[in-house]
């Protein structure tokens, strides 16, 4: 007969202490698993019964209160942008373009909208093209018969192109409004480099024009870089003037005048910045926001409960009516749209960045989905490298050989390598004042011998050839190399005049005349056959549809090809959007601290140079010197 020994008191002590541990384990298990389901069945019920919005009520005043830059794409995955405003949290916000003409559109035709007031203080505009498509969008407003209301503290210029559109204008009689002209100012590092540092930046370029990598070699602008920005700078400011003075009933000359005479004028004012933008007509009156609250609130529906005491909606929540129209199964012939926006860089690259295979995939996406009859390519971009913009190009070419019409819209910048990636579309589309051009190749060297020798350490070696390690930044850079990099560099010019040429049906020797790394206006490249028209995102939808042959607007969709977003950032996204989630993303101090170590932080001017530097140096197999189409040519 077997018996079961008897444990000793040592191992019942640790027999009953796994017990315990076991039990705890399943016993947090549970709890975890439980509150995942109360969490999902939150989730469920949050977006099958409230959705996050509310009924539009008649008489609602749409307010438009855009807080962050205008961006083409946004940069961020929708699951951190919707944990974010979950929790009010605006810092680091985006507001993108399409939706804010969407709305503007939306607004116009809509009975229960009954006026729109803007408050621009916290957009961080761009460049004049955007600026001007939705200048165009709120005067279509104004022009419906709908109030359009702008109130601002402090605005700076960019800020007032828009608000000038509206109806009325009104400013904080302690704040201000300056109109002061364009410019553009950068840091220029040789003497930094080269005498402190002993770094020297080795320059390889074609066109006395290509002005991008002057800092790096320059103490100061060259003449030829001051001719060509200030050329085509007067050319855009001339046409801002003119924007506002239309909109404001006013003298453009007058307008220019005010900003010549501006010390006399302040001092007049006894440095009043509100009563001097008064008196130059730029604004309507000079109310604080509790008075501009109280007016809506009388000639609109009183709301107690709302911010400003009258019947309103947000940009936010009137996207989200519009969004919730959309049909899933939507069954019409397609035209996509994809966006091309900030460098160029070879590889797969995030949105806000355009890259070499990532952007190609979602173009040969559209050439293999027979839903998609044609595309649109909105272009907002520097450039950035050859081989990258390249590898876009090439896409283009295949769509179009596939029969699919493809018709390029500039933004604010489609310069250099953003030229290069436009070029081959079927019509390109500008705004009077984009900026593009800068058809020009660089490649940059630093080396590093003499800062290196001023910390004592050397470079020494042995190659088989005179060549070998002749690349290397810790070694002087030899006539014979520097002659290779330049040969490589000559050519890389040759093939982009050649395809610009054979894209635009001109002879290289007429390219070359408007190339050079020269920068124009878009008015200024439509002149020179470099842009074929004058118009917006959605004068390009309409051209290719037309092209294509999908029939009246109605008869086809536009879609956005973009990176597919994971579906638990689709489905976390849409929960943040939801009033519960709201509620309870607002009361977590985890889900705070977590969102202010995401923020981001945006870098001086100096840093983000630097790591230009830094990031055209990176080797790239096969050739001497990565070849770069890049213009710094914002303002």
């Amino acid at each position: 007969m077997n018996t079961v020994p008897r444990r000793g008191p040592v191992a019942e002590f640790f027999v009953g202490l796994w017990t315990v541990m076991n039990f705890t384990r399943r016993l947090i298990v549970n709890f975890i698993f439980f509150g995942l389901l109360l969490l999902f069945l939150l989730v469920m019920l949050a977006i099958a019964g409230s959705g996050g919005t509310k009924p539009l009520l008649d008489n609602t005043a749409l307010v438009i209160e855009p807080t962050g830059p205008l961006v083409e794409q946004f940069s961020s995955d929708p699951a951190e942008r919707a944990f974010k405003h979950a929790m009010g949290d605006r810092e680091g916000d985006e507001i993108q373009l399409r939706d804010l003409l969407r709305v503007l559109d939306a607004a116009k035709d809509d009975e229960r909208i009954e006026r729109v007031v803007l408050k621009l203080d916290r957009l961080q505009a761009s460049g004049m093209a955007s600026l001007r498509e939705v200048a165009e969008a709120i005067a279509k407003v104004k022009a419906s018969g709908k109030e359009v209301v702008a109130y601002g503290e402090m605005m700076d210029q960019k800020q007032y192109l828009l608000a000038a559109q509206a109806s009325e204008v009104y400013l904080d009689p302690m704040g201000g409004m300056l109109l002061e002209g364009l410019g553009r100012y950068r840091q220029y590092y040789r003497q930094g480099l080269q005498d402190k540092l002993g770094v020297d930046v080795h320059l390889f370029k074609v066109g006395e024009y290509k002005s991008a990598a002057e800092p790096y070699v320059l103490d100061a602008a060259s003449p030829q870089a001051k001719e060509a920005d200030l050329f085509w700078m007067n050319d855009v400011w001339q046409r801002y003037l003119g924007d506002v003075a239309k909109a404001r009933k006013l003298d453009a000359a007058k307008v220019a005048e005010g900003i010549d005479q501006l010390p006399a004028g302040i001092a007049a004012a006894q440095g009043d910045l509100a009563k001097y933008a008064l008196q130059q007509k730029l604004v309507d009156g000079l109310k604080t926001a509790e008075e501009v609250g109280d007016m809506l609130a009388e000639r609109g529906a009183a709301d107690s409960d709302a911010e400003d005491g009258y019947r309103q909606v947000s940009f936010d929540a009137y996207l989200r009516h519009l969004n919730a129209k959309i049909n899933p199964l939507d069954e019409r012939p397609q035209v996509a749209v994809v966006v091309a926006e900030g460098e160029i860089s070879g590889g797969e690259q995030p949105p806000g960045r355009i890259g070499g295979v990532s952007t190609a995939e979602l173009l040969r996406n559209a050439r293999e989905d027979e839903h998609v009859k044609a595309l649109v390519l909105r272009v907002n971009s520097p450039g950035g490298e050859v081989f990258a913009s390249e590898q876009i190009r090439r896409e283009i070419a295949g769509l179009k050989k596939a029969g699919k019409p493809v018709v390029v819209s500039m933004g604010d910048l489609a310069a250099s390598g953003g030229y290069w990636i436009s070029m081959n579309a079927d019509r390109i589309y500008a705004d009077p004042s984009t900026i593009t051009g800068s058809i020009g190749i660089f490649g940059l060297i630093p080396t590093f011998p003499r800062a290196l020798d001023k910390i004592g350490v050397h470079s020494d070696g042995v190659g088989t050839t005179r060549f070998a390690g002749a690349f290397d930044i810790t070694r002087p850079l030899q006539p014979e190399v520097g002659q290779v990099i330049q040969t490589v560099i000559d050519k890389g010019y040759r093939d982009f005049t050649g395809r610009v040429a054979s894209a635009r049906k001109r002879s290289v020797e007429q390219i070359d005349e408007v190339a050079r790394g020269r920068v124009w206006s878009g008015a200024q490249a439509k002149e020179r056959g470099l842009v074929d028209d004058f118009g917006g995102l959605q004068d390009a939808i309409a051209d290719v549809a037309r092209r294509a042959r999908l029939g009246k607007p109605g008869s086809y969709q536009v879609r956005y090809l973009e990176k597919d977003v994971p579906p638990f950032a689709q489905f976390f996204s849409r929960f943040a959007e939801s009033r519960i989630g709201a509620r309870l993303f607002q009361h977590s101090a985890l889900a705070q601290g977590l969102a202010q170590t995401m923020l981001p932080r945006a870098l001086p001017q100096t840093a983000q140079d630097l790591r230009f530097l830094e990031s055209a140096i990176e080797p790239t197999r096969g050739v001497p010197v990565k070849a770069l189409a890049y213009c710094f040519c914002g303002f």
